[in-house]
């Protein structure tokens, strides 16, 4: 049973990685290594390919990360504050109304964003607040918000209910026990909404291009696209491109994963 599940880790394992591997191995290659063979091992390394990318004259790499962590962190803190502030009145509620809530968080998660985006462009419009940092900040932080507050839900369960009400007996009030009672022990959860949602705001690529426009929306979803010209394709560039807008995602996770599972898997036993 042990070598199964090792042998089974083992696959995983490479299906995953292999994806990683081609993308960082190609971007040490010459531009004739890569179409020769583009899975084999660089016969000669070359770092040109990054050289190339920060040197490029529009700046797109810059940009690119510049506007990508704006978007990211601003909609991580938004997300964070209102879903766990939802997630915490949500405890003083009937059961019912509760379920109910819970629900309308459920249809939240169903809709995919093609699907609303219309609506969204007409709103944002109205407010005007189309082609605008903000109107996209505040569009990933409402849609990313029902899955926060499931986390923070499922996490708050596990907090006892006679340290909240001690909270109240002692004279706090309503945001005095969310900022010192439940905001410090909420970082195992924190950790999985911050790691999942900053991926998923980092990663998509139809918001901004269609919230924003291809140039003022260049996040690095869109200046990876931008990288593709119409006739021709740098696949060295590309893959390097790739390598570096990787690597801030990487890192938090490297620095949450501690907490990554905990947060994920709090509740479960509810």
């Amino acid at each position: 049973m042990f070598y199964r599940k090792a042998i089974i880790s083992i696959i995983l394992s490479i299906i995953f990685l292999f994806p990683l591997y081609l993308v960082f191995i190609n971007s040490l290659k010459f531009e004739q290594d890569i179409l020769d063979n583009f899975a084999a091992l660089p016969s000669l390394l070359t770092f040109s390919n990054y050289e190339s990318i920060f040197l490029k004259s529009d700046q797109l790499l810059a940009k690119s990360l510049n506007n990508s962590l704006i978007f990211t962190s601003l909609s991580i803190i938004f997300v964070l504050l209102l879903s766990s502030m939802l997630a915490f009145s949500m405890i003083f509620l009937k059961h019912k109304i509760q379920n109910i809530i819970f629900i309308f968080l459920l249809l939240g998660l169903i809709l995919p964003t093609p699907i609303i985006l219309i609506p969204v462009f007409t709103i944002l419009k109205f407010l005007k607040l189309n082609n605008t940092f903000i109107g996209l900040v505040l569009f990933f932080a409402a849609y990313y918000l029902p899955f926060g507050t499931l986390v923070f839900r499922g996490f708050m369960k596990n907090i006892p209910k006679e340290m909240i009400e001690a909270s109240f007996i002692d004279g706090a009030n309503f945001f005095t026990c969310y900022i010192r009672i439940i905001l410090p022990v909420l970082k195992p959860a924190a950790a999985s909404v911050i790691i999942i949602t900053g991926t998923w705001v980092w990663n998509d690529f139809l918001n901004p291009l269609i919230l924003l426009g291809p140039l003022e929306g260049t996040t690095v979803t869109v200046g990876l696209y931008r990288m593709v010209g119409q006739y021709s394709i740098n696949f060295g560039e590309l893959f390097a491109f790739m390598v570096l807008i990787s690597l801030p995602v990487i890192i938090a996770y490297l620095f949450l994963q501690k907490y990554f599972i905990e947060g994920l898997m709090a509740g479960s036993g509810k």
